[in-house]
């Protein structure tokens, strides 16, 4: 697992040994990438990686421009593993790591004002997190108006198409992976 592109480009991240969690593939980060440069900028953008695992995801974004992101990591062994990784790509001083579960993270982010441009959800496939964090995003204001959410899950549970105020706009298969691109509908 390398970081793709950016300022941190060609530098290897490290993951967490076993099954806890499960890094995005290279291949589907680089094809992720690419969707989300036709959709919006990057350079920029304020981020959230929620189950940030590693920190792939965000640290990837922070390696292409954007300003700052907030990983959330409710696994204290894994979020110094994303520490490590954000401080081998010189990435710390725009991040910000939350050691709380998904729904705490959200919750305290919304309390402290924050909104973001991009977010990454990539829960362990088998959580029982997606609807409920995806419902929390709808009604939070941590989204901004023209946010992209992309959630990862298995290509053989797909999402639905409407959490709340959350409407799936498209969705990418590879081969395990699904690739769930959600924006705030207009009102």
């Amino acid at each position: 697992m390398r970081v793709i592109a950016g300022s941190a480009r060609g530098l290897r991240l490290t993951a967490p040994a076993g099954l806890q969690t499960r890094p995005t593939a290279d291949r589907v980060k680089e094809a992720l990438f690419s969707i989300i440069a036709s959709r919006r900028a990057l350079v920029g953008a304020c981020v959230l990686d929620i189950c940030a695992g590693s920190g792939s995801l965000g640290i990837e974004a922070l390696s292409r421009g954007a300003a700052s992101c907030s990983f959330v990591e409710q696994s204290r062994p894994v979020l110094e593993i994303l520490e490590k990784n954000l401080t081998r790509t010189g990435l710390a001083s725009k991040a910000e790591c939350l050691a709380l579960d998904a729904l705490k993270g959200l919750n305290l982010l919304s309390r402290n004002g924050k909104q973001f441009d991009i977010c990454f959800f990539d829960p362990p496939y088998s959580s029982n997190l997606y609807t409920p964090v995806l419902e929390a995003l709808s009604s939070f204001s941590l989204l901004a108006k023209d946010a992209l959410l992309i959630a990862e899950c298995s290509s053989r549970s797909l999402l639905a198409e409407q959490f709340g105020k959350l409407v799936k706009i498209d969705s990418r298969i590879y081969g395990d992976t699904a690739l769930e691109f959600f924006v705030r509908e207009s009102t």
